[in-house]
């Protein structure tokens, strides 16, 4: 995607100050667009993209080509101007923390995708993990059951991969990971995952999965009961850095 921006800004005279000036950011800001792929604000890919005459679709693509099925596309929406995310997963990895290998595995053994469209549901997904680079990401908090950390999805090289990919991830200033340890019994997270989104104006907005499709939870007792179940998560889950160190066990015993 920087490429797009970069020749956006070569073929109109614009440089950095220039083109910072007129959208109101810091000219670091549109540095990191064009060195880390980041992806800016909704407002600022407009206002960017008016300020190089072109249209936001020209320069960031991925942020509106559709791939993913009609039904998860509301969820999409929220999850990419959602302002906090915290994700509870018991089986598998958090899609937005995915390694393009261990995506495909997940698909690919779920068996509700046809052969020939794994590769347009992996983009999908790796598109939206954009969401976590852009330059004003949002506070991304996962709680994943330690059984996902030990299953061998995709065989032992991919799991050390993701699991390194992951303590990489939990670097970054916006992105907390907690581990519910395997001694814990029984516990809220066995009713299933799900996904909190907060937006911008404060609601809280729920996300549901199932073997068919997903569903957006809205309702003020849906998502109290989902606010229920995270925090009994969450009380479950070790600290972050007692996840890290745990993650960093874990990576090593699939070399």
């Amino acid at each position: 995607m920087n490429d797009a921006l970069r020749s956006a800004l070569h073929q109109t005279g614009q440089t950095v100050d220039s083109l910072a000036s007129q959208v109101g950011v810091d000219p670091k800001t549109v540095g990191r667009w064009l060195t880390e792929d980041r992806i800016p604000h909704p407002s600022h890919r407009t206002a960017a993209a008016e300020a190089l005459g072109r249209s936001a679709s020209d320069i960031w693509p991925d942020t509106s080509r559709r791939r993913e099925p009609a039904w998860f596309r509301p969820w999409q929406e929220i999850e990419r101007e959602a302002v906090g995310l915290r994700w509870f997963e018991s089986l598998v990895l958090p899609g937005l923390l995915q390694t393009e290998a261990y995506a495909r595995a997940v698909l690919s053994g779920a068996g509700l995708i046809p052969r020939a469209d794994i590769e347009r549901h992996v983009a999908a997904r790796l598109a939206r993990q954009n969401v976590l680079r852009r330059d004003d990401p949002p506070l991304f908090t996962a709680v994943v059951d330690e059984a996902a950390l030990r299953r061998p999805v995709g065989g032992r090289e991919v799991m050390h991969e993701q699991i390194r990919a992951i303590i990489t991830a939990c670097a970054e200033p916006h992105i907390r990971v907690h581990v519910v340890p395997a001694s814990v019994g029984a516990y809220a997270g066995l009713n299933g995952p799900f996904v909190l989104a907060t937006c911008a104006d404060h609601r809280i907005v729920g996300y549901l999965d199932n073997q068919l499709q997903g569903q957006v939870a809205s309702g003020p007792d849906e998502v109290a009961a989902i606010l229920a179940a995270w925090e009994a998560v969450r009380g479950e889950a070790l600290a972050h850095w007692q996840s890290v160190e745990l993650l960093t066990e874990v990576a090593e015993t699939w070399t």
